[in-house]
């Protein structure tokens, strides 16, 4: 069976037949040269890729509606970016060079910092992102604290939604597939005398999965929803206003404990909410740039534990719940004079945390101002950034179970980029990020079960710094990019018992070191054929990993992650994409055996993925029909990104879409 679908798959990317060289690959190598690609997350201004000095991913709408995620988290465990913390359900953090995404609370105890369209997300589960409506990832691989402040030590993934333009459009789509999986999908999108409109609306809902091993997971179900509209009106030349709304909401998502104790009927409830309102604006000579915005937001989660399943002391059916309402602005003005280009900002966020346990209610407050700047020298030929940023923050513990604290952090950062040609660039970067204290960690003053807690007002923040370099390359239809990076990681934040007190000190400390590279070539455009047929390859490979003072290998990280495969696409309506995903052996706490919890090094796995779609009906200008079938873990994989939580087996889905 698996060697039929091997050979399907071979026979409809090989043997079709291609055509002549034609228009489209002329006009295809403009869109290869991704060093001139714009990339806004970078400098937090829109400029070309050749110019950053850092590594920078872009996953573009193309990519996007290739792949077989649903959400954010899929899409980059595709990618092959690093570490990933999957569970069923709705759960899903994701490692870069080592650090990753905080899974159940907001973003601010992460180490990987999410953005949706340039400002903070409010969560660290990237499940709760969907890809429906989105244009493009820009993924900045590597310390940006100088740009967006706590949290962005490992790297920045900011999800930049659709905009509106040209004439009106609109789809339709409706998928089904294994376990019963359904999901409708419907949006519009379009510009009209200035007014420009995009918008997508998913509601997807998916019952209790089998494993690769045949054995049923119950309680694995969920039912999603979500929607994202981006409306802009743009009142003179350069100048627009921007309202953009994101929602998603899971109702009952299954809650599972592991699969070797599977309890049927904990839930959980989740929920990302936002309103952004933006005004963008630029000098008629764009000499001068500014933006403005204002963003208000709610991230909750609410956990079901009722006590028919695997009753216990504490379940009492009162469910527990953390609600955080995020609001923050955001302001600032770039200089653009000859080959100088200055960028000064504001940035502000307040959090309010509340939760159903200790500490119960606390806020989060952060004023910061930075300075960015970039020049090129040498005829251009030579780019030197660099910026700082100062981060005042202040937390407090409220209704009397704790008290007040303040600190405040400085981050700096310096890159060049030296274009060799127009196709070859090298860059270096040295960068400095942070992740502040928690409001208990400094000030807590409370009792849980009889343990007494009290924080530590002389915490300083978890820091580090980081080297890299790197070679960029778009040499005809070949793409490839490589760095080394070297990290020394400060000051880590760990609980520790004192006289019978739990409080909290800095006591780690941590080297990574490794390797980024990514490559893909155009085969069809070297033999002159009209449509794309690419291989291509993403790896992360971590060398150095340990604890300073023990030396031991640290948890949770994989010393290798892979991605390949080839992508067919406009082969007379059809494109397709084959990608094969490692995740390389981590060090983990097995916690599934219980009591003393053990170290053990849990083994590696790939997981392959097909997706294909095929225009079977052009009605012109009244739209087209296009039928898509997708085949998740081809070879029925065994596999888990967390030990005790297996993975689908084997999942089957067609669908059917009609764009207007």
């Amino acid at each position: 069976m698996k060697r039929w679908v091997v050979v399907l798959v071979l026979f409809a990317v090989f043997v079709l037949p291609g055509t002549s060289r034609s228009e489209r690959i002329e006009e295809g190598k403009e869109s290869l040269r991704t060093m001139e690609d714009m990339v806004v997350t970078a400098g937090r201004v829109e400029e070309k890729k050749r110019e950053i000095t850092s590594s920078v991913i872009i996953i573009d709408e193309e990519e996007i509606n290739l792949s077989s995620a649903r959400d954010l988290g899929e899409l980059l465990t595709e990618r092959g970016l690093g570490h990933s913390q999957r569970y069923p359900g709705v759960l899903n953090a994701i490692g870069i060079r080592g650090f990753r995404t905080e899974t159940h609370g907001n973003d601010l105890m992460g180490h990987i910092l999410i953005l949706l369209n340039g400002r903070r997300a409010g969560t660290g589960n990237l499940a709760k992102i969907s890809t429906k409506n989105v244009e493009r990832v820009e993924i900045i691989r590597g310390p940006a604290s100088v740009q967006y402040g706590s949290a962005a030590m490992g790297g920045v993934v900011n999800v930049i939604t659709k905009r509106g333009k040209d004439r009106p459009t609109a789809f339709v789509e409706g998928i089904l597939g294994s376990y019963h999986h359904e999901e409708w999908s419907m949006g519009l999108s379009g510009e009209v005398e200035g007014f420009d409109f995009s918008g997508a609306f998913t509601s997807e809902s998916m019952d209790d999965y089998v494993t690769g091993d045949g054995e049923k997971f119950y309680n694995s179900g969920y039912d999603n929803e979500n929607y994202s509209i981006n409306l802009g009106y743009e009142f003179s030349p350069g100048n627009r206003v921007a309202v953009i709304f994101y929602r998603f909401d899971t109702d009952k998502a299954g809650s599972p404990e592991y699969l070797s104790a599977n309890d049927l009927d904990d839930y959980v409830e989740k929920s990302n909410k936002s309103v952004d309102l933006i005004y963008e604006g630029a000098s008629h000579d764009n000499v001068v740039s500014w933006m403005v915005r204002y963003f208000d937001g709610k991230d909750e989660d609410e956990w079901f534990d009722p006590t028919g399943s695997n009753p216990s002391f504490w379940d009492d059916g009162v469910p527990s719940e953390r609600e955080t309402d995020q609001k923050g602005a955001q302001a600032q003005a770039s200089l653009n004079w000859q080959d100088l280009r200055v960028t000064v900002g504001f940035d502000w966020v307040n959090y309010e945390i509340e939760t159903t346990w200790d500490p119960g209610k606390s806020e989060y407050d952060n004023p910061s101002y930075f300075l960015l700047a970039k020049t090129r020298l040498l005829n251009e030929k030579l780019i030197v950034s660099g910026g700082l940023r100062y981060d005042e923050y202040e937390v407090e513990i409220k209704e009397s179970q704790g008290g007040k604290e303040d600190d405040d952090d400085l981050s700096l950062r310096f890159g060049l980029a030296y274009l060799l040609s127009d196709s070859l660039k090298l860059r270096a970067n040295y960068g400095e990020a942070f992740v502040m204290p928690a409001a208990d960690q400094l000030a807590a003053d409370y009792v849980s079960y009889g343990t007494p807690y009290r924080g530590n007002p002389n915490l300083d923040s978890e820091v580090s710094t980081t080297y890299e370099a790197g070679v960029d390359s778009s040499i005809g239809f070949f793409i490839s990019a490589f760095t080394y990076f070297y990290t020394e990681f400060e000051d880590k934040i760990e609980s520790v018992t004192e006289n019978g007190i739990m409080t909290w000190d800095n006591i780690g400390e941590a080297t990574l070191e490794g390797f980024e590279a990514e490559f893909s070539y155009d085969v069809a455009a070297l033999l002159t054929w009209d449509f794309e047929l690419r291989p291509y390859t993403n790896f992360v490979c971590l060398t150095k990993y340990e604890d300073d003072e023990t030396h031991d290998e640290l948890q949770y990280m994989s010393d290798f992650n892979l991605s390949y495969g080839i992508t067919v696409s406009d082969l007379n309506g059809l494109s397709a994409n084959l990608n094969f995903a490692y995740m390389g052996k981590q060090y983990v706490t097995d916690y599934e055996s219980g009591w003393p919890y053990q170290e053990i090094r849990k083994g590696g796995f790939t997981v392959v993925n097909l997706t294909i779609s095929k225009e079977i009906l052009d009605l012109g200008e009244q739209g087209g029909l296009t039928l898509r079938g997708e085949i998740q873990n081809l070879f029925e994989k065994n596999y888990e990104h967390v030990k005790g939580y297996p993975m689908p087996g084997r999942s089957f889905f067609m669908g059917m879409r009609y764009d207007y």
